[in-house]
């Protein structure tokens, strides 16, 4: 069997429609299914044949598109900076609550399918990322997004009116990304697929009219061999543990013929394909979601079902349990469950081995810059939205900031009372100096409450002096905001002139304060 490799690059925004949302918006899954590569591909094979309709009792359109066990299009993940195709995130990886991914430092994430005798105190799901294993380090990649609004429009009259008028909105996967993608086929038809690849325009996902859906294929190279988690399948075999981690949705049905959610099917599907029996899973990590399509020849929606989400886990451990490397291949080569010729039920064996490891997220290049904005009330409305981005950020990094800070008793409301008011008078200049000056006046006993109550493993009186004499120590990892050729960050220089760092940080002290007195 052989693999094409597809690298796909969005020229317009994709809207590969999932069922999120509410129901006056269409929210884009962060990937390309191999659904809407599949739907590429025979539209391409229809024309290059001139045939108006598929031939389901031609052999060949059978082995090309609708038989799993001879082709299957899997789901066009986002590429990494290495050009490889990344992976959905296991749902077995925790980090520290108040631990925060940067690009620019890592963090400990812990792998709870190994082991959990070390997590820590306050777990957290890391959310919805991709990842690849870079040198030690896993570097985790979010795909981006373009929300757009629009209003439904007359189709006779081509503009909206008083019956059709609703607005709705797209939340589509946005222009200038790479994914890639593979193709699994016998090695008799690789030859033929990849003819039916060689055009780059190609078109995906709904709303093509509309300004969605250009994708280039920029590059398409057929393997001999090839390994979707890029390490050997005997690398990984275990004598006593067999841990299986779904790289796509799977769709499973149950015992009465109906589609389940229900992660212990795994269990039946591996020991039917492969004879043997397992024993009860040891840990379970899974969540569901519903999967639905568009048959476009009959031009209706399908039946939506259930189905486990990609990056669930199951965990079999016993002395007896082992798959050989033959089995691990045979396994993840053909996947598990139904519409595996679309690329779900993909699975792998194995392929999480670390207790805990350091992660971060990708360094993405920058993307070229925009054009320059010539007038000049188009500039201000940008400065004006960079500025308000800003803001928001700073006021975001504020709430997450109170939120985890707590303030010891041992202090009266009347002295943090006095702070309060004392930095709401200095937010009108930003000067921080009015409330050094306020704690270095203060009578002893005061000053005492300020060094005896302990926020975090210091005295309030340490943290506040470094707060008001490094200003920005609090906010360093804020990233920049760009509207158009309009760049801010919170230490530019109108920032510095505003002294944006300084009223934030009065802003936190006076949270802090009405914090405890609330409590």
């Amino acid at each position: 069997m052989k693999a094409i490799i597809l690298t796909l690059q969005a020229q317009q925004p994709i809207l590969a429609t999932s069922f999120q949302g509410d129901p006056n918006s269409d929210v884009s899954y962060s990937y390309i299914p191999g659904s809407m590569i599949r739907g590429a591909v025979i539209r391409r094979y229809m024309q290059q044949q001139e045939l108006s309709s598929l031939k389901l009792s031609d052999e060949e359109v059978r082995r090309l598109f609708f038989d799993a066990n001879s082709t299957r299009y899997l789901n066009a993940y986002l590429q990494s900076q290495g050009e490889k195709r990344t992976l959905p995130l296991p749902l077995s990886w925790f980090k520290d609550k108040d631990a925060e991914l940067k690009e620019d430092s890592a963090i400990i994430v812990y792998d709870f399918s190994i082991k959990r005798e070390d997590e820590p105190e306050t777990p957290k799901s890391l959310g919805e990322y991709f990842w690849e294993n870079k040198g030690g380090t896993v570097k985790l990649y979010k795909a981006k997004r373009r929300i757009n609004i629009h209003n439904f429009r007359d189709r006779k009259k081509g503009r909206s009116t008083s019956e059709q008028g609703e607005i709705f909105r797209y939340d589509a996967l946005d222009a200038q990304q790479t994914f890639q993608s593979a193709i699994l086929c016998e090695d008799r038809d690789a030859v033929t697929i990849e003819n039916l690849l060689t055009e780059p325009n190609i078109w995906l996902g709904g709303s093509q009219s509309a300004g969605y859906g250009h994708t280039k294929i920029i590059k398409v190279e057929v393997c001999d061999r090839w390994d979707e988690v890029g390490v050997s399948a005997e690398d990984r075999e275990n004598d006593d543990i067999v841990s299986i981690t779904l790289l796509s949705d799977t769709l499973l049905r149950n015992e009465y013929g109906q589609p389940v959610a229900d992660p212990a099917l795994i269990k039946d599907e591996i020991e039917a394909k492969l004879d043997i029996e397992l024993p009860q899973p040891r840990d379970i990590f899974a969540s569901s979601t519903l999967i639905g399509s568009f048959n476009l020849k009959w031009g209706l929606p399908l039946p939506q079902v259930p189905a486990l989400l990609a990056g669930s886990v199951i965990v079999f451990e016993d002395e007896d349990v082992e798959l050989d490397a033959e089995q691990i291949k045979q396994l993840e080569a053909d996947g598990i469950g139904e519409r595996r010729e679309e690329g779900f039920g993909r699975i792998a064996v194995n392929c999480l081995q670390n207790e805990y490891f350091e992660a971060s997220l990708a360094n993405l290049a920058h993307t070229p810059s925009s054009a320059p904005l010539t007038s000049e009330p188009s500039r201000r409305l940008a400065e004006q939205m960079a500025q308000r981005l800003l803001e928001q950020k700073l006021e975001e990094a504020l709430q997450q900031k109170v939120g985890y800070l707590i303030l010891q008793e041992g202090i009266s409301n009347s002295q943090l009372s006095r702070l309060q008011a004392v930095a709401q008078q200095a937010m009108i200049t930003g000067d921080c100096n009015l409330v050094l000056s306020l704690l270095n006046s203060l009578p002893s006993n005061a000053s005492n409450q300020f060094e005896r109550t302990k926020i975090g493993n210091k005295s309030f009186r340490q943290q506040l002096d470094e707060w008001l004499e490094n200003p920005t120590d609090w906010i360093n990892g804020l990233k920049e905001v760009k509207v158009a050729d309009v760049e801010r960050k919170f230490d530019d220089d109108r920032a510095r002139l505003d002294k944006l760092a300084e009223k934030y940080t009065l802003r936190l002290i006076m949270a802090v304060a009405k914090k405890r007195i609330k409590n």
